[in-house]
């Protein structure tokens, strides 16, 4: 039992970088449109997620929807490793003798799993997100440009238009924006928004994983063979990300609006969490704190599906030369 367990974990960390390189490919587009729709402010260049997804293909190519993929797909390896390996780690522990948890000590599993997470998911998002809001930031000055020379020459037509038909925005890379963050504020300028990621990833375990752990196993055949067809565990992947998601929309966007370091022109800036919220609040009302939630919806769903599938197909295992199901313990 013991060596089943010592070899348990590198399957489980396997099976989660798999599962999140697999399911951040096939949703990143959406997570591009969410974090743009959430950073803009004052002038909406983007009606929604559809119209910011044709502007982006329109001004910056089908590719410029893949801003910050790589950022993204090299990080989120570790990340999802740590989160679903860390959440089974804790609900081993808090256990007894592989007992049954209590909805408390799987709700304090996830939180503790989320605390875990933040190590590689702030300087993750910080990155992420500065990659994403460039194609925003280039497109809102370009308007800005045209407005200004339209109403130079008297004209007043064609503007928003024209705009998405400019020059290629100009591309910053991952390794640029660490190092300008190491020389000028060191490891923590990295870790910018770390609250705010605490406040919306802890909440966000909290709610998934002891919501997923009863989904799936109301797709148990039966108490003696505990397997789950794959598309039971997808669905309730899908069905427990989007309430969690929605849940923790609005600290979503503050840590969105804190992790941006360019801002647009006459944007806000914000000196911490509560600052944040106050200034939200004030400028564009509650609603504001809903932005791309939507957009998070579908991100989310899709890829805790597709991440559970991976996971509880335990491919690792497979890679291993075990079954899932001889150290699977939900």
């Amino acid at each position: 039992m013991a060596q089943q367990q010592q070899i348990s974990l590198p399957a489980k960390l396997i099976n989660g970088g798999i599962a999140g390189i697999v399911g951040v490919t096939c949703v990143f587009p959406i997570d591009l449109a969410k974090t743009r729709l959430q950073n803009q402010r004052g002038q909406q260049l983007y009606k929604n997620m559809m119209d910011c997804l044709i502007k982006t293909v329109k001004s910056e190519g089908y590719f410029g929807m893949y801003r910050g993929a790589a950022v993204n797909l090299t990080l989120v390896t570790p990340e999802k490793a740590i989160k679903l390996a860390a959440n089974d780690f804790f609900r081993h522990r808090l256990s007894k003798d592989g007992g049954r948890l209590t909805v408390f000590k799987e709700m304090l599993a996830g939180c503790f799993a989320g605390m875990c997470q933040v190590i590689i998911t702030t300087p993750m998002e910080m990155l992420k997100i500065q990659l994403q809001d460039a194609g925003r930031l280039a497109a809102q000055q370009r308007v800005a440009s045209s407005v200004v020379t339209t109403l130079k020459m008297g004209g007043t037509s064609g503007v928003l238009s024209r705009s998405y038909n400019a020059s290629q925005v100009t591309r910053v890379s991952a390794i640029q924006i660490t190092r300008e963050l190491l020389r000028t504020k060191g490891v923590t300028g990295l870790y910018r928004g770390l609250g705010a990621t605490l406040m919306r990833d802890i909440p966000f375990s909290v709610v998934y994983f002891p919501l997923f752990a009863h989904l799936h196993q109301l797709g148990q055949h039966s108490s003696e063979d505990p397997s789950v067809p794959f598309y039971w565990s997808f669905m309730s992947g899908c069905l427990a990300g989007s309430i969690a998601a929605v849940a923790v929309s609005p600290c979503d966007v503050v840590k969105t609006r804190l992790q941006s370091l360019k801002k647009g022109a006459n944007e806000e800036t914000y000196n911490g969490v509560v600052d944040c919220v106050r200034k939200i609040l004030k400028k564009e009302g509650p609603g504001a704190f809903l932005k791309g939630a939507s957009c998070r919806v579908l991100v989310i769903a899709p890829l805790f599906g597709i991440v559970q599938v991976v996971y509880f197909v335990g491919v690792g295992e497979f890679l291993l030369g075990y079954t899932p199901y001889n150290i699977y313990s939900a």
